[in-house]
């Protein structure tokens, strides 16, 4: 069967200063767009029954959002930080998710120009922050150009809970990080717990970067590191481990920008997929046409191995 899906999107981004003496910016992105789908599953009819679907749609490049993001100046090099930060559906106004009020991020933390930055809340995992931007759905391209069931988080289809995150200073292009989210969980400290790594090098138009994530018993209780909910998410299914990791580069000359990524998701005892594994292959290419405008394209190759007997 094959499926064609064709998007046209908005995308607008504001920025102003709510108080310059407290240091808070309200920001924000409203994207909306209407979406050509053929070969659609035709519900309350029988499996073969396929028709077109024509629709609007929300978060087609980035997601609809608004948030509150400030900083404090504690004196000798150190700032007291927060980021919050709500997800809603342009269509019809509700809430993204799971209908958390800050539902994409909700963090508060200590950041030094020379030592990095130490935070702690609901956050994006290391894939999301180095591998991510090396991919053309965590750069440019948005959801539409996401790997399948956005197996590798590189879409950030979750985030985690209760998690604490450092990221480092810039030392000559070279970037670090890594997060713990905790189970919350008494008696049960590996029971729905998170952790992830990544590091990025950056030296005039090359960039290269590398990342890990494992969650453990995901969605296994209802306070732990990784709740969301999804039936398109491989992330967001109930499963004993998900090991995930990858590298992408890429280079830039003059206006185009080319590169590439790899990422594997290893995956055991999970609801959806049982024990199995999906490798990503990507190559990427934008081309700035002015500042305002750009065209690009990305092709994905994605081998996946299932079994749930």
């Amino acid at each position: 069967m094959k499926k064609t899906l064709i998007v046209a999107a908005v995308s607008a981004s504001f920025a102003t200063a709510a108080s310059a003496q407290s240091s808070v910016t309200l920001y924000g992105i409203v994207d909306a767009g209407f979406a050509y789908t053929n070969n659609v599953a035709n519900k309350g009819a029988g499996p073969d029954q396929q028709v077109s679907k024509f629709g609007m749609t929300s978060g087609n490049l980035q997601g609809s959002r608004w948030g509150l993001r400030g900083q404090e100046d504690l004196g000798g090099g150190l700032k007291a930080v927060f980021t919050l930060e709500n997800g809603f559906d342009i269509t019809n106004g509700r809430p993204l998710q799971g209908g958390r009020e800050f539902g994409r991020q909700a963090y508060v933390g200590l950041s030094s120009a020379n030592a990095g930055t130490v935070t702690l809340g609901r956050q994006y995992d290391s894939v999301v922050d180095y591998l991510g931007p090396m991919t053309a759905n965590g750069s440019w391209g948005g959801t539409y150009f996401s790997h399948p069931f956005d197996n590798d988080n590189t879409n950030n289809s979750f985030r985690v809970n209760n998690s604490v995150k450092y990221q480092s200073a810039n030392y000559g292009g070279f970037t670090f990080g890594g997060l713990y989210g905790f189970s919350n969980d008494a008696g049960g400290f590996a029971n729905n717990r998170a952790y992830s790594a990544g590091m990025a090098y950056g030296n005039g138009p090359f960039k290269i970067a590398a990342a890990y994530l494992q969650t453990q018993n995901s969605n296994g209780n209802a306070v732990g590191a990784v709740t969301d909910s999804s039936t398109s998410s491989v992330g967001t299914s109930a499963s004993h481990r998900q090991r995930t990791y990858g590298v992408g580069a890429d280079y830039s000359v003059g206006a185009l920008t080319f590169g590439g990524a790899w990422t594997q998701t290893r995956l055991d005892e999970s609801a959806l997929f049982g024990n199995g594994s999906f490798n990503n292959y990507e190559l990427n290419a934008r081309y700035n046409v002015t500042p305002a405008f750009a065209l690009g394209g990305a092709r994905t190759r994605t081998r996946a191995r299932s079994s749930t007997s």
